[in-house]
């Protein structure tokens, strides 16, 4: 490998290979330097979607009405210059997409805050099923889905056949069979890799980025480190890096592009930064991966910081491994939380949420209640036999795929728990059993008549896109009353970090004084949110963080090509 690259990119998630695939695309020698040892960075464990106003995918959004929502959900201070980039450049980079032959398919899901002004249905995108054989040698150094989002721990899914799975819906027997088939009867695969071949969710973007990378000359070092940005004068030139305790340094000509995540795995950042730490063990990100090196290689040469308050929150179980039971695994309960048959309460055994709004609302929820009651992080979802049959906590599948029987005795009582009254099992969990069963009884009548006058669960189009939609009135109300009954804490996690160094809308980053560092970029959650503590909607992380890789890559090319006066965002 060369010692001198035109940009060196630190991270390789989704705005780590979109920054490569741009400037490799423009001409550009490029590096990118991955600290894990696989390629994809969190994105690449993510659920993959990348949400994009006014994408250009055949609907009728428009920026104004996407500056209006964003006001409208803004939970606190916002970047307006950085929303304007992103609302300009999203869809240049969406077209870009198309051009080297991805495939960006809307879906329909909600913003997340569908009540407000300027909301639609339509501005998320996902990619389709990705072969992951197409990148020949790089196919197993593809950082791999987490168990969670597998079937049965093994095999792919994308956002359909989950879904369908989970919920019991009609002919769903028929595509876990289509699923297992599909895995089984790839035998040249199976001779090499334990591993689906198929790529879904955040590797089916993950994948084809890479391929592109790879088949356009652009170089990777895996495992290496960045210890140190390197300065020449006032400009970042190159990085130190580190593998295995050998350090050297690598230059770059025109920049260096940071990607490489958050903070969320450093809990003296956490305690320094975040308004509750909360534990690193609770985030749902690949464990240790995203130390915020970076951020502190940052501020080492005075750049400012952003949004570092907070993090993209969600509700997180933990369990033990299946293969290894003295070691446990986080699980996402993005949408467990709000099916029906079940509801949430804090300490107290108070409600404090509508359960089924987006996962970032209700850990904002759980958040301000522990301001307020000291009760909350972890809170407790409570449910019953009916919830138990059809629906997934955590790590915990239906009964149909894992009856009670199937639950190893070590998980009854620690981690998930059982009983055949609300009291008995307040009394297991210590709540207050009047509480609790006052709390229970409450929701039964609003499965009744179909309205939560607490919290309005239910009463939105996001709400009731995850509902059962044989519920009558109401989708995300249903009576918790068969025997018996079952709690499981859950915890305040996180998809990584808000904030990060300050960027402006070049994806420059500024110094104390809101002046750019020559030669240093940021996007993705190494950088601070252009939306501040809201999360708008499906792929609010990655759609940013795709953008402001794209628009980092153009600002290097328009210098490498001396004009950097003449950029504009529409640079082609």
């Amino acid at each position: 490998m060369s010692e001198l690259y035109d940009v060196i990119i630190a991270g390789s998630g989704s705005a780590g290979m979109t920054a490569a695939v741009r400037a490799t695309k423009q001409g550009l020698k490029v590096l990118v330097v991955e600290k894990a040892h696989k390629i994809g960075g969190t994105s690449a464990t993510s659920g993959g979607v990348t949400w994009i106003p006014n994408h250009g995918l055949g609907t009728d959004d428009s920026s104004a009405q996407a500056i209006e929502y964003i006001n409208a959900v803004a939970n606190g201070p916002v970047r307006s210059d950085r929303i304007d980039a992103f609302l300009e450049t999203g869809p240049q980079m969406i077209a870009f997409l198309r051009e080297i032959g991805m495939e960006p398919v809307v879906m329909p899901w909600p913003d997340y805050y569908p009540e407000a002004p300027g909301a639609r249905a339509d501005r998320s995108v996902v990619f389709p099923k990705y072969d992951g054989r197409r990148l020949g040698e790089l196919f197993p150094l593809v950082r791999e889905q987490f168990t969670r989002f597998k079937l049965m721990n093994r095999y792919t899914l994308d956002f359909m056949e989950a879904n369908t799975i989970s919920t019991r819906s009609p002919g769903w027997i028929r595509e876990v069979l289509k699923v297992m088939g599909r895995y089984w009867l790839d035998f040249s695969t199976r001779r090499l890799d334990r591993r689906d071949r198929a790529f879904s969710l955040g590797a089916a973007l993950i994948g084809p980025l890479v391929e592109r990378y790879s088949a356009m000359g652009g170089e990777f070092l895996i495992g290496w480190g960045v210890k140190k940005l390197v300065v020449e004068g006032e400009k970042v030139t190159g990085v130190e890096i580190e593998r295995f305790g050998k350090r050297r340094t690598v230059r770059s000509r025109h920049g260096v592009i940071v990607c490489a995540g958050g903070f969320e795995w450093n809990q003296e950042l956490r305690n320094r930064f975040f308004t509750i730490p909360g534990d690193t063990r609770f985030s749902s990100t690949p464990e240790e991966a995203n130390r915020g090196e970076m951020l502190e290689a940052g501020m080492a040469l005075g750049a400012a910081t952003e949004f570092t308050e907070t993090g993209w929150w969600v509700p997180t179980m933990s369990l033990p491994l299946t293969t290894a039971s003295n070691f446990e695994e986080i699980h996402q309960a993005v949408f467990d939380v709000g099916r029906p048959h079940s509801v949430c309460v804090n300490r107290n055994a108070d409600r404090f949420v509508d359960e089924a709004c987006g996962y970032d609302r209700f850990g904002n929820g759980m958040l301000e209640d522990q301001l307020k009651t000291g009760a909350n992080t972890p809170c407790w979802l409570i449910f019953d036999a009916t919830f138990r049959y059809k629906f997934t906590a955590g790590g915990i599948m239906p009964t149909a795929l894992m009856p009670d029987s199937k639950i190893p005795a070590s998980w009854w009582d620690q981690y998930i728990f059982r009983a055949p009254t609300v009291r008995e099992l307040a009394q297991k969990i210590d709540l207050d059993p009047a509480k609790l069963e006052a709390t229970v009884a409450r929701m039964n009548g609003y499965a009744k008549t179909g309205v939560d006058p607490e919290f309005g669960r239910g009463g939105n189009a996001y709400d009731r896109n995850f509902g059962d939609p044989k519920l009558k009135p109401n989708p995300c109300l249903g009576s918790i009353d068969k025997a018996p009954y079952y709690a499981m804490p859950v915890n305040l996690g996180d998809l990584g970090t808000k904030g990060g160094l300050k960027c402006d809308a070049q994806a420059r980053v500024l110094d104390g004084n809101d002046r750019p560092i020559p030669g240093l970029y940021a996007a993705g959650n190494a950088s601070g949110s252009p939306f501040g503590n809201a999360y708008p909607g499906a792929g609010g992380t990655i759609g940013p963080a795709m953008v402001f890789g794209f628009i980092a890559a153009d600002m290097i090319a328009q210098e490498a090509k001396g004009e950097l006066g003449k950029f504009t965002h529409n640079s082609g």
